[in-house]
């Protein structure tokens, strides 16, 4: 059984058996073998007094609490699909003050940026006239929507809602994967984990200050109420969810009731003389707002996919006229085009003049012929990425494939070097997770989540993804992940420090 102790704590004889091994890895909770790092050692102390047995009990209270409040996630969607209830490890990841200050600056910078560059091309365009990026690459995205050009939103903001996907890698310093600007989902996730974690082992708190994460839902009511349609005094938010069907289903319902507005389907909804109304009990009801989880090409069948029975007739006529607001606004899945992301550093100096602050993992865009070269020299040591994919899905990850997957990949990026980008395969961070009856390190990462109405706000948290796999490098729930709870600690400049930070 391998340990997870404190040098100075108490070793049971049931769990002193070998000292957690990071193997290599930057582990979030180990410098090195037996040494844990500073803002980590109440916790490692708490750990090393606990049996396997206990340890093993608080674990399984947590999945039987995810179990009777219903935390789930359909690993197939359709009425086929496995429900499935959240994989949870008990044991949390600590982010000190002055990491969170320096991810939430960086967040900020990079939501900022990317909402300028989203009103840029659906307004004057300047920043395709500079030659930055290739106008091509932008006006061919899957995500960009010509029939919006000129459109003014609320605020002009596009992107309410952002879930960035950040790693840290071997020498410790925090990378942004991709970015999600569309439907992201997890935050869920965020404040259940809390709150079961609290009701299991509410111990482990004692030591800590820890900021608190369950304002998510008032934050976000907030931030959609500033963004209705001006002459809305109270407007009337709705949530728009595709159905049960939908894997994020559960997040959906959580948010509806956390925020106190009605969850509806398209056929709740209709237009009326350029009004969007929910039916009622008492009839028709004004709608001011929507939060959308619905995708842009199901919003309307009049003016997308005409086969879409989840979204509402009328609807972008509505919008456009600016009788609803939309969250996300519709047309942002340009900018988490994984394409596009590569050139988000360029696009926060163009736009701000300024450094970022949180840098890319480094990105080969295929439809470079230098890049699409190389891409196809090193196929056995990259990460192959479909553009337009997300939860796993439509990669290679080279150093583990087979001869024959790469061989696929070969011919697909031949055949369409836009559809892909490919990126180094990164010595992901890991942490201690409980696996059977020991501990030992799981590769994670980190989505924190960001609100944009009338001024950033970034929840101080985030869902930590784990690769629940050993040697896995994949966190996504729908590939076997699971999830932590995600501690920022209060406190100030003259906290403990023992990693390295981006000035």
């Amino acid at each position: 059984m391998t340990s997870v102790q404190a040098q100075d704590g108490p070793r049971p004889a049931d769990v002193a058996a070998p000292v957690y091994d990071p193997d290599g890895f930057w582990d979030e909770m180990f410098a090195a073998p037996g040494a844990v790092r500073a803002h980590y050692a109440p916790l490692a102390r708490q750990l090393a007094t606990l049996s396997a047995d206990e340890v093993a009990r608080r674990q399984r209270a947590a999945e039987l609490s995810f179990q009777s409040r219903g935390i789930t996630f359909a690993v197939n969607q359709g009425p086929d699909g496995v429900e499935k209830i959240m994989p949870f490890d008990l044991v949390p990841r600590l982010l000190r003050a002055d990491e969170w200050q320096h991810i939430e600056r960086g967040l900020e910078q990079r939501i900022r940026a990317l909402n300028l560059f989203l009103y840029d091309i659906y307004h004057g365009q300047r920043i395709l006239g500079s030659g930055l990026i290739p106008p091509d690459l932008v006006l061919g995205a899957r995500g960009y929507r010509r029939e919006f050009r000129g459109v003014d939103v609320p605020l002009n903001v596009y992107t309410h809602i952002v879930g960035s996907d950040l790693v840290r890698d071997a020498s410790g310093r925090f990378f942004v994967l991709e970015d999600n600007l569309r439907t992201p989902s997890g935050v869920s996730y965020v404040v259940e984990n809390r709150r079961v974690l609290k009701r299991v082992w509410p111990q482990i708190f004692r030591e800590y200050e820890v900021r608190p994460v369950e304002g998510y839902p008032q934050d976000l009511l907030d931030v959609l109420r500033a963004v209705a349609p001006p002459g809305a005094e109270e407007p009337t938010v709705v949530l728009l969810t595709p159905g049960i069907y939908n894997s994020a289903y559960f997040e959906h319902a959580f948010l509806a009731k956390a925020m106190g507005v009605e969850m509806v389907q398209g056929s709740d909804l209709f237009v009326d003389d350029g009004q969007v109304y929910m039916r009622t009990t008492h009839g028709r009801q004004r709608v001011d707002v929507i939060y959308r989880r619905v995708d842009d090409d199901f919003l309307d069948p009049l003016a997308f996919r005409p086969d879409s029975f989840l979204g509402v007739p009328g609807l972008v006529a509505a919008y456009r006229m600016g009788r609803a607001s939309l969250a996300n606004a519709i047309g942002t899945g340009v900018a988490d085009d994984k394409a596009i992301y590569a050139y988000v550093p360029e696009i926060i100096h163009y736009y701000l003049g300024e450094e970022p602050i949180l840098p890319n993992v480094p990105t080969y865009v295929p439809t470079r012929p230098d890049d699409l070269r190389y891409v196809l020299e090193h196929l056995e040591e990259l990460v192959v990425k479909s553009v337009n994919e997300s939860g796993g899905y439509g990669m290679l990850i080279g150093p583990h494939a087979s001869q024959a997957h790469r061989a696929e990949y070969r011919a697909r990026l031949l055949a369409d070097p836009r559809g892909y980008i490919a990126q180094p395969t990164l010595a992901l961070s890991r942490h201690p997770c409980w696996v059977e009856d020991h501990f030992e390190g799981r590769h994670v990462d980190l989505r924190p989540f960001v609100l944009f109405g009338r001024e950033v706000r970034v929840t101080p948290g985030g869902l930590t993804r784990v690769a629940l796999r050993r040697g896995s490098l994949v966190v996504n729930s729908s590939q076997g992940g699971g999830g932590k709870d995600t501690w920022v600690l209060a406190g100030g400049a003259d906290s403990p420090t023992d990693s390295p930070m981006e000035k």
